[in-house]
């Protein structure tokens, strides 16, 4: 991190610029954490028509949005691209405009773009990497694990973290395959004597969070009902292995960041154009050696942990060397 920072002006000012959705935010906080920047957040909502046209078209009126500009702008999300080009411009160039995701325009007109490599864009000024940024490092997994360590100090070993998501845009989650997957993780215990450490998110719902309690019932397994602290990261940090469903790609990136084994739950597509993406991104985790569809067994293998945190941060860290000296 500190070779990272080591050529940026400690009164270097950062935005992070999205439409409020977490997982924009979270992607943009981890890249100017990773390079030593506490980043002011801009969050931006236009109204019609403009929200309609996003990302083609003007910005539309947004509180907020003003000079003075920063030295570093990190957008993502389509409602913040009209923002990028406006402050690229209006800053005649002194504000280095960074865009995470496919910004569905030219690149060109951006400084730097970050996009997962199965989104399939190109140019000079384009990065992509297999897996998307985030706010974890090896220090806070450790720092969770030890935090929720009290809650799992009687789990056995091989602990196995569960991140089970639901239905989204690309992927339903059944009853039938909460089922299922219930049904392996018990499975784990008995074969395995694993511990689990289940995490269900918003997306699972009730239903498919009973059916998971009702296979787990009187084994050695923890589930995070929703309140007080949320454990997600100190169960990768105190994990032997992961399980995650398909459905996000930020929670199978962060589990591969671990380096330990990851299973990914393939759930039934929703929507098959959607899906496809999901597709071209598990398929290339195969193809490395990172991660393995689940089928209810556990194994071992290595592989370097993926970091597209860092490697995006030192991207733009040596871009911005050639945009301040201009």
């Amino acid at each position: 991190m500190a070779q990272i920072r080591k050529n940026i002006p400690h009164d270097f000012t950062c935005w992070v610029l999205t439409n409020g959705m977490a997982g924009f935010e979270v992607q943009g906080i981890g890249i100017a954490h990773a390079l030593g920047l506490e980043p002011e957040l801009k969050r931006v909502g236009p109204p019609a028509p403009w929200k309609w046209i996003a990302p083609h078209g003007p910005s539309g009126p947004a509180d907020g949005i003003a000079p003075p500009w920063p030295d570093l702008l990190i957008a993502s999300g389509r409602q913040s691209i009209p923002y990028a080009r406006m402050i690229r411009r209006k800053s005649q160039g002194r504000t280095f405009v960074a865009v995470l995701q496919d910004p569905r325009v030219s690149p060109r007109e951006f400084d730097f773009v970050w996009a997962p490599l199965h989104d399939r864009i190109d140019g000079d000024n384009v990065l992509k990497t297999l897996t998307s940024p985030h706010r974890l490092t090896r220090e806070r997994l450790a720092e969770e694990a030890a935090l929720i360590d009290p809650q799992i100090e009687n789990l056995p070993h091989p602990r196995v973290a569960a991140l089970v998501g639901g239905t989204n845009a690309a992927y339903t989650l059944t009853e039938e395959t909460a089922g299922r997957i219930g049904a392996q993780l018990a499975g784990l215990c008995d074969h395995y004597g694993a511990g689990l450490m289940v995490t269900p998110s918003r997306r699972t719902g009730d239903k498919a969070v009973a059916l998971l309690k009702e296979h787990l019932e009187g084994r050695p397994a923890t589930i995070w009902d929703g309140t007080g602290h949320n454990p997600y990261f100190g169960y990768l940090g105190a994990a032997d292995a992961v399980v995650v469903t398909c459905d996000s790609v930020n929670m199978v990136g962060e589990a591969c960041f671990t380096g330990k084994p990851v299973y990914v739950i393939e759930l039934e597509a929703a929507n098959t154009r959607k899906a496809a993406k999901f597709r071209r991104f598990l398929d290339a985790l195969y193809t490395a050696g990172v991660a393995r569809p689940f089928a209810g067994q556990l194994e071992s293998w290595e592989y370097e942990p993926l970091n597209a945190t860092e490697e995006i941060a030192a991207a733009i860290a040596s871009r911005l060397e050639g945009h301040s000296a201009r």
